[in-house]
């Protein structure tokens, strides 16, 4: 007989060990109850055994169209551990994206929250023939009337009325665990491929980097079809913590759950920070269990590190990453020094930066970056031209991942954002980066946010334009901000206007959708 190799503990076979050996233990604080991890465990063995008793198969895609809460931590984490690929779906995009995933994915099962239940009613019309006489579909709200007319099976008794058995599934590491579809409102983003090794590496690497430990109380209050959430639940899990799991997040909810349930760590987004920091009451919480709590999806800026390390307690783990498997982290102890970076690769990943013709540049150099690590991607999922698209072999044949990403390294090699690819503005020939000129815009007293996109110009081709949200209770008038700024920037990143808005669109997981600012403005020139 082989001895077990800590290579084969997989996601089944560390939620089966926690069981075990915590079984008393908080796993789950969820819609005012808490399970153990006990309970947690003979949950997903059920799970698990009723999707595969309902004619199911091995690698079978089960699409989530599900909110926050303990079901859909028992849909993910059973249809996982039945060797079936879990595709969570944003539930902000429209209906059509919804339909058009569904497609894309082939999937043979739909698990969806009630309030979500209309919305796949409303596009299965639209799903090709085969696969909808294909599709079954689970749902699991008591009083859906769609539980009642047999077109849906409650997803409580699926789970309530399977065995509780170990399930005894053979999960290979090679396989599939998730498909995850890359953040997008609008046409069809590209659906991301995660094996059941990678997200092990996943958990691991996040775990000792982003300072997870068996005490771990975590937060969970971005959906929890984003990756960022992800990170966050495979390294509570894999540290035998706690997931506090909210429906949304809301300021005040969010700072009474810390003080309440103690909570030790989370992963938020650049705009929530921004939202907990402006309540008028945030000073009136104990927030003094927190012990570290990252931020990705878009990059924070100088004075909002600063605000938070001042303001929250514990400490701030600043990571860039992609979902399709690369990470830096800029760990507090290298705030001070190396504030407006985002740090170094996690230990074991590498990076480079290339120029336009794919050679390797130096030092201080902008250019794209490429990385490499065992977090990668298995592919983009049915779309081979995108995943040859992003990708850089170097001069050994060797195959990196392409972020679409502008930055530079300085000779310690830290990594310094310049901006996406796609949103350089080229003005009279010249590269022009947005994410230098906000970083400008945003010293205004009266800019609460700011973005910059590029529009058409007769004279340069594309030109600077800044889209600008205003302070609460702020005064701006355009043409004087425009002055202001322009008396402040470089020749070529001077603006041709300002725009002053209520909001900026966001995706959910806060990152400005410039893409959407250009196509609302594009019929301007200037």
């Amino acid at each position: 007989m082989a001895w077990f190799s800590p290579s084969q503990a997989l996601l089944p076979e560390v939620i089966s060990l926690n069981s075990r050996w915590l079984p008393d233990k908080p796993a789950i604080v969820a819609d005012g109850r808490t399970v153990t991890w006990s309970e947690f465990g003979l949950s997903v063995n059920r799970v698990v055994n009723g999707l595969l008793g309902s004619g199911l198969e091995h690698g079978d895609r089960v699409v989530l169209l599900m909110s926050n809460s303990r079901e859909m931590a028992e849909a993910i984490f059973g249809t996982a551990c039945a060797g079936l690929t879990v595709v969570p779906l944003n539930v902000s995009i429209a209906d059509e994206a919804v339909l058009k995933m569904i497609v894309d994915s082939n999937a043979r099962a739909v698990i969806a929250s009630d309030e979500h239940v209309a919305r796949i009613e409303s596009v299965r019309k639209g799903l090709p023939a085969d696969l909808a006489d294909d599709l079954a579909l689970r749902l699991f709200d008591v009083d859906a009337p769609q539980a009642r007319n047999g077109t849906w099976q409650r997803f409580a008794d699926l789970r309530d009325s399977a065995s509780a058995e170990p399930p005894g599934v053979e999960i290979r590491g090679s396989d599939s665990c998730n498909i995850i579809y890359s953040s997008g409102t609008t046409g069809l983003p590209k659906g991301i491929v995660h094996s059941h090794a990678c997200r092990m590496g996943w958990a691991a690497d996040m775990c000792i980097s982003l300072r997870y430990h068996s005490g771990a109380r975590t937060l969970v209050t971005l959906g929890m079809y984003s990756n960022i959430t992800w990170v966050a639940m495979l390294s509570t899990i894999l540290a035998g913590g706690t997931l506090v799991i909210r429906s949304r997040f809301e300021q005040q909810d969010c700072l009474q759950v810390i003080e309440k349930e103690g909570v030790t760590h989370f992963a938020m987004v650049p705009v929530q920070y921004q939202r907990l920091l402006e309540y008028e009451r945030f000073d009136d919480y104990d927030l003094s269990s927190l012990h570290a709590y990252m931020c990705c999806g878009s990059p924070l800026s100088v004075q909002m590190k600063r605000a938070i390390t001042e303001r929250i307690p514990g400490q701030l783990i600043e990571l860039y990453g992609l979902t399709e498997g690369l990470v830096t982290i800029l760990p507090p102890e290298d705030v001070p020094e190396k504030i407006a970076s985002v740090g170094r690769p996690c230990p074991g990943q590498d990076i480079r930066i290339i120029g336009t013709d794919g050679s390797e540049l130096s030092h201080g150099e902008p250019g794209e970056i490429v990385g490499i690590s065992r977090l990668m991607m298995n592919g983009y999922h049915n779309n081979p031209k995108a995943t040859e698209d992003a990708t850089w072999k170097d001069p050994s044949g060797r195959r990196w991942l392409r972020t679409g990403d502008i930055g530079r390294l300085d000779s310690e090699g830290f990594l310094y954002l310049v901006d996406r690819k796609k949103d350089m503005i080229i003005s009279g020939g010249q590269n022009v980066y947005p994410a230098d000129i906000e970083a400008v815009l945003v010293l205004h007293t009266a800019v609460s946010e700011t973005a910059v996109i590029g529009l058409p110009s007769r004279k340069w081709g594309e030109t600077p334009v800044a889209i600008v949200v205003p302070q609460a209770g702020a005064r701006l008038d355009s043409e004087e901000f425009t002055t202001w700024a322009n008396s402040r920037l470089g020749r070529q990143q001077r603006l041709a206007a300002t725009i002053v808005v209520d909001a900026l669109p966001r995706n959910p997981n806060g990152k400005v959708l410039k893409r959407e600012l250009r196509s609302r403005y594009e019929s301007l020139e200037f």
